[in-house]
């Protein structure tokens, strides 16, 4: 496995909402794999208005073989730790079930759909419409927030 967490020279998207989202993807541009036979995953940072390129992990080996074994899904869960939703093709019914216990929404899209484009859709929903997935992945992301904030007042003493 490789792993590359990039660091950005753009500005920051702190203070704002951010959600990071992983796409199955062989050539970094379109969702083109099966969740289970992923070769690799590209994850961004999404905000309401922006989304920056995080990080890319690449497999190898068994990981990537449509065989039927479990044990291979708990390490790509395991990795997409912190990310909201996995963007994919297609995804077994024993990995959809896995992958929401780990709070992660699987999301099945055409094959060849950009990731770019993917995440345009999901910013527009954001705005207006936002899918049950996003409205709770939003709610973790205040309480976090909230919770950040009450242990820095806590720090500080009364």
């Amino acid at each position: 496995m490789r792993h590359l967490k990039l660091v950005s020279d753009q500005p920051s998207m702190e203070n704002r909402a951010v959600l990071k989202l992983a796409f199955a993807s062989s050539d970094r541009k379109t969702v083109n794999q099966h969740f289970g036979a992923a070769q690799a995953f590209v994850i961004y940072e999404v905000s309401a208005s922006d989304f920056q390129l995080a990080e890319v992990v690449e497999f190898s080996g068994q990981s990537t073989v449509r065989d039927g074994h479990e044990a291979k899904l708990d390490a790509k869960i395991r990795l997409l730790e912190g990310c909201s939703a996995v963007y994919c093709n297609a995804v077994g019914a024993s990995a959809i079930r896995q992958l929401l216990a780990a709070g992660l929404q699987p999301l099945k899209v055409d094959e060849g759909s950009g990731i770019e484009e993917q995440v345009e859709l999901l910013q527009q929903d954001w705005a207006t419409q936002p899918p049950a997935w996003l409205q709770r992945s939003l709610r973790q992301l205040q309480r976090a927030d909230e919770d950040q904030r009450f242990a820095a007042m806590a720090r500080e003493g009364w």
